[in-house]
């Protein structure tokens, strides 16, 4: 991925508590390199290029401290599509992030948005697996009338990003009634249990 402006541009929010890899990840996948990021204050825009067939993509990066998320819902209007990115490792505010995401996803202005969750830091000895944070974060529970995906990912060695951007792209791009079936093979095929499976197909009806 990288720019490419003359295509039609959807606007992706990227949210998330502070120190969850934001910034860190978002110029991991646009220019491969790992940077050293300070706490944003504000917001960093970046332009992401798709495949021709799809919308570019507008990534919206905005400051999760505890001052700058009263703020979040001034960068809701028009958005298309909403990423939060969860450190998996620091289960220490695991009940903070939940919060949080689940405050910004009662907004009105971003019902039916698809969102994708970045369980990040994957890469680190201790952190969750994907479906022990689907269950802490009970995405099952609030996500309903939306499509979702939860992806594994790393800020640092880069792994998972591509695929979570892809899914969000996809999810913009796919009939609410598809991405239901498709989600759930998916979810399948990374050893997720039928159970919470079942969980997410029947949240997602």
């Amino acid at each position: 991925m990288g720019t490419h402006e003359s295509k039609p541009q959807e606007q992706v929010l990227m949210l998330g508590l502070d120190g969850a890899g934001k910034t860190t990840l978002l110029y991991k996948l646009k220019y491969n390199e790992s940077v050293v990021t300070v706490p944003t204050v504000g917001f960093n825009v970046e332009p992401l290029e798709t495949d021709r067939s799809s919308p570019g993509l507008t990534v919206w990066d905005v400051g999760g401290q505890r001052k700058m998320r009263p703020h979040w819902r001034h960068y809701y209007s028009d958005t298309a599509g909403l990423v939060f990115v969860v450190d998996s490792w620091d289960q220490r505010r695991l009940d903070e992030a939940r919060k949080e995401l689940h405050r910004v996803l009662r907004y009105e202005s971003l019902r039916g948005v698809p969102l994708v969750v970045l369980a990040n830091k994957q890469d680190l000895q201790g952190s969750l697996s994907t479906e022990a944070l689907c269950l802490k974060l009970e995405l099952t529970r609030v996500c309903g009338g939306r499509a979702w995906f939860i992806q594994p990912c790393s800020a640092t060695t880069g792994m998972g990003l591509e695929e979570g951007f892809r899914r969000i792209v996809y999810l913009l791009k796919t009939p609410f009634k598809q991405t239901q079936e498709d989600i759930k093979v998916k979810m399948k095929s990374k050893g997720f249990s039928i159970s919470t499976v079942k969980q997410v197909f029947i949240c997602n009806r």
